[in-house]
């Protein structure tokens, strides 16, 4: 039930039919009896600051913001935390109790907490890390693993100049790999990680043999349409341990949760059969 009072909170995309974060959310909401809503926000991307600007007006708490808003969203809020500036994009704003705005970035975050769900004994720190992308979720990904501690992090991409911009970006260590020689980088690895869009329904499976990976290495995509990807079922098949996305959008949505909603959920069974049923 919502009342006159109920906490608002929503994402905002263009277009936003497809997100999955008006299930989630609200599935919480729910569970824990909370009286709030969670709603699509379909902006234009020439509206979207004005829009974000009148939230507060609206009574809303704040927002997610998915594509294409990411990088504008950035340069609409008030306050911008580190990580966030870092990655060159927000997901998460909140409004504060004077009406400015707060941005954030959850997705590596997100990513973190889904690794260590579905790969605790996985030490990121130690051994070699690749990373395939050089897209916005390959920038969350490598901040995350950066901060946590991975000395030895190879970012892959097929067009060699875009992971030579992450790289630039981030002012790290981060070594390129050469796309023509990708398969050789996965000799040292520990960990392989899949921030493409390859492997998703509708699209072709990432062109990698995984023949000189170790069978000791974790394997993470983070599609999630569908669940098990071509990479995925080829790792299982070797004997890898796998991570599937859906953990990472589930983590992600936390902390923007507890921020509107004064609430610490919880990524369970039931939250993930709950947004399964729905992809």
């Amino acid at each position: 039930m919502i009342s006159g009072s109920a906490r608002l909170a929503g994402v905002a995309g263009w277009p936003i039919s497809h997100s999955r974060s008006p299930r989630l959310h609200n599935f919480w909401l729910q569970a824990y009896g909370i009286d709030g809503a969670y709603l699509p926000l379909a902006i234009k991307p020439e509206d979207f600051e004005l829009a974000v600007r009148t939230l507060p007006k609206l009574g809303f708490a704040g927002c997610n913001v998915t594509m294409p808003h990411k990088e504008a969203a950035l340069r609409a809020v008030d306050r911008v935390d580190v990580t966030a500036r870092r990655i060159g994009a927000v997901n998460t704003i909140v409004v504060a109790d004077d009406g400015s705005l707060d941005g954030s970035n959850t997705d590596a975050f997100g990513f973190l907490q889904a690794l260590h769900e579905g790969a605790p004994a996985l030490d990121v720190a130690r051994g070699r890390a690749v990373l395939i992308g050089a897209g916005g979720a390959a920038k969350a990904i490598a901040v995350a693993l950066l901060d946590a501690g991975v000395s030895d992090l190879v970012v892959l991409n097929r067009t060699e100049a875009r992971a030579h911009a992450l790289v630039e970006a981030l002012e790290s260590g981060i070594t390129v790999g050469a796309w023509t020689e990708r398969a050789a980088y996965l000799a040292d690895a520990n960990l392989l990680v899949n921030s493409t869009t390859q492997g998703m329904q509708g699209q072709p499976a990432l062109d990698l043999v995984l023949d000189d990976l170790a069978v000791d290495a974790v394997v993470m995509d983070a599609v999630y349409t569908p669940l098990t990807t071509p990479l995925l079922a080829a790792a299982r098949a070797r004997g890898n341990a796998i991570v599937d996305g859906l953990g990472m959008l589930l983590h992600q949505a936390r902390p923007g949760f507890v921020a509107w909603y004064g609430h610490e959920p919880v990524v369970d069974q039931a939250l993930r059969d709950h947004i399964l049923a729905d992809l």
